[in-house]
């Protein structure tokens, strides 16, 4: 029984250390298209084969440093969310600890300064636009999501081989 995330840190290039911040990741919003038409009674919505919108993560930090400031910084980051996660083995009775671990490419696209007051954090925060993601449970990849070069990785299925198959890639 999944329960909760114990902690995780972000790392930026798999080692340098970014801070204490809070993630939230990004959506899939898969594209869709609205057929109509003879034989159909009304409209149905058709779910593009691995094709999504936009991705954007979100980074909030407690204080300004320089590691965050660095994140601004108009170029392609690669950046490593490492989460420790608490499940509940309820046949063993014990608690299992998880690894779960998520690659994101991303370019900075806004940088909200935060506040500044006498003891309080300031809660600087980051959007990046996503150009890569993937997720690993326990060092086994379970999704990877790549746009630009037609990945769309799900538990061991590439749902666009078959797409890049057809253009030639």
């Amino acid at each position: 029984m999944d329960q909760s995330i114990i902690n995780f840190k972000v790392y930026e290039d798999s080692v340098e250390y970014v801070g204490m911040a809070q993630a939230t990741l990004p959506d899939l919003t898969a594209l869709t298209q609205s057929i109509s038409g003879a034989g159909i009674a009304g409209n149905v919505e058709a779910v593009i084969l691995g094709h999504f919108d936009a991705m954007t993560l979100g980074l909030n930090f407690r204080t300004v440093t320089d590691q965050s400031v660095k994140l601004s910084e108009p170029r392609r980051h690669t950046i490593d969310l490492r989460v420790a996660q608490q499940d509940e083995d309820v046949v063993a009775g014990k608690v299992v600890v998880r690894s779960v671990k998520h690659i994101l490419v991303v370019i900075p696209k806004s940088d909200k300064g935060g506040s500044v007051a006498p003891a309080a954090p300031s809660n600087g925060s980051g959007e990046y636009a996503v150009r890569y993601w993937a997720t690993y449970i326990d060092g086994k990849k379970v999704r990877e999501v790549d746009q630009l070069n037609f990945i769309c990785y799900v538990n061991g299925t590439d749902y666009l081989a078959d797409v890049r198959k057809a253009l030639g890639m």
